[in-house]
C-alpha cells in the first residue's frame, strides 16, 4: 500500500513495529522517526541480510518525504543473522590422519569418530553468505510495511494534534493584530501631538514657521506608521492558515513564512515606539516561537 499523496499535515515522529513467526523463527521490523531536514533513511540489518535494504529503504520513502528514519530488522529476538555453514573436508581428514597416527605410536585404544572429530572447531566454516530466499524477504517487505502504516497512523494523530494546536495560537496572533491595528493611528497622533508640544515648549516664544514645524513632525510620526507592516504581516498570516489547512508536505514552507512574520514583528516593534504596542509585540513574539517549535516537527 503506497503513500497517499494528499494528505493534511503530518508530524515528523513516529513509531511501528510488527511482528511474525516464520520457518520457527521470530521475525519482526521496528521503524523510528524523529524530525530532519530531509528523508534520511537508517536500516539497522542483521548480517547477511543486506539484500533486503534497498526495498526497505524504498518502503519507507513510499510513506515520508522528510524525517530521520530508523528500521531495524532482526530474528529470534537478537538479530544476530542467518550462518551459512560448510565443511572444511581437507582439515577433517587431516586430524582423523593425526589422531590415526597418534593412536598407532602411543598404542592407545578408542574410537575416533564423528563426534571426536565435531569437537575441532575449524573443522566447519561460518560465513555471511545471504541465506533469505523470496519467500522469506516478501515476508519481511509485508512486515516492513505494516510497521509503516502503522508510523504512518502515528504521524497522521499528531499531525491533527499539531493543527489544532497551531490553529488556536493562529486565532490569537489575529485578534492581537487587530488590537494594533486599532491602536496604531491612535498612536501616530499622539506621538505628533507630543512632539509638537515638545517643539514648542523648547522653542518658547521665538519666531517660527509652523508650517515647516508641523511638515517636519509630520514626516517624523509617520515613520511611526506601521500599517504597511500590518499589512504585509496579515498577508504571511492568510497564507499560513492557507497552508496549514492544505495537503501535502508543508514543513518548510511553513518555516519560511514564519521567518517572515517574525521580520515584520520585529519592524513593528522598533517603529512603534508605543508601550501599549510593545506589549502586544511580545505576545505576538511569544506566539510565533510557540508555533515555530511545533512546525519544527512537520513533515
Amino acid at each position: 500500500m503506497g503513500r497517499e499523496k494528499a494528505q493534511r499535515m503530518k508530524s515528523m515522529t513516529g513509531y511501528g513495529r510488527r511482528e511474525a513467526e516464520w520457518k520457527g523463527m521470530h521475525w519482526s521490523v521496528e521503524v523510528r522517526s524523529v524530525n530532519h531536514r530531509y528523508c534520511e533513511v537508517v536500516p539497522r540489518l542483521p548480517r547477511g541480510l543486506g539484500s533486503v535494504e534497498e526495498e526497505l529503504k524504498q518502503c519507507v520513502r513510499q510513506h515520508c518525504e522528510r524525517g530521520r528514519v530508523e528500521i531495524t530488522l532482526s530474528m529470534n529476538g537478537g538479530g544476530s543473522g542467518l550462518k551459512s555453514l560448510s565443511l572444511d573436508r581437507p582439515v577433517a581428514t587431516q586430524y582423523y590422519r593425526l589422531l590415526k597416527t597418534l593412536q598407532r605410536e602411543l598404542h592407545l585404544g578408542g574410537e575416533i569418530d564423528v563426534g571426536l572429530l565435531a569437537g575441532f572447531r575449524d573443522v566447519f566454516l561460518q560465513s555471511d553468505q545471504q541465506m533469505i530466499g523470496k519467500d522469506a524477504k516478501r515476508m519481511v517487505m509485508r512486515l516492513a510495511e505494516a510497521a509503516m502504516i502503522d508510523l504512518d497512523a502515528m504521524r497522521r494523530r499528531e499531525g491533527r494534534a499539531l493543527l489544532s494546536d497551531t490553529l488556536k495560537r493562529l486565532k490569537n496572533i489575529e485578534r492581537v493584530l487587530k488590537k494594533i491595528a486599532r491602536r496604531v493611528p491612535l498612536g501616530v497622533r499622539e506621538h505628533f501631538v507630543k512632539m509638537k508640544e515638545r517643539v514648542q515648549k523648547l522653542l518658547d516664544e521665538e519666531d517660527v514657521n509652523l508650517v515647516r514645524l508641523h511638515q517636519e513632525l509630520a514626516v517624523y510620526a509617520d515613520r511611526c506608521d506601521v500599517t504597511e507592516e500590518l499589512t504585509r504581516l496579515g498577508s504571511h498570516l492568510d497564507q499560513f492558515q492557507s497552508t496549514v489547512k492544505g495537503k501535502g508536505v508543508m514543513g518548510r514552507r511553513l518555516d519560511f513564512l514564519l521567518q517572515e512574520m517574525g521580520r515584520e514583528v520585529n519592524t513593528i516593534g522598533s517603529k512603534a515606539n508605543d508601550a501599549e504596542v510593545g506589549a502586544q509585540v511580545v505576545e505576538l513574539k511569544t506566539e510565533l516561537e510557540k508555533i515555530r517549535e511545533q512546525i519544527q516537527n512537520v513533515e
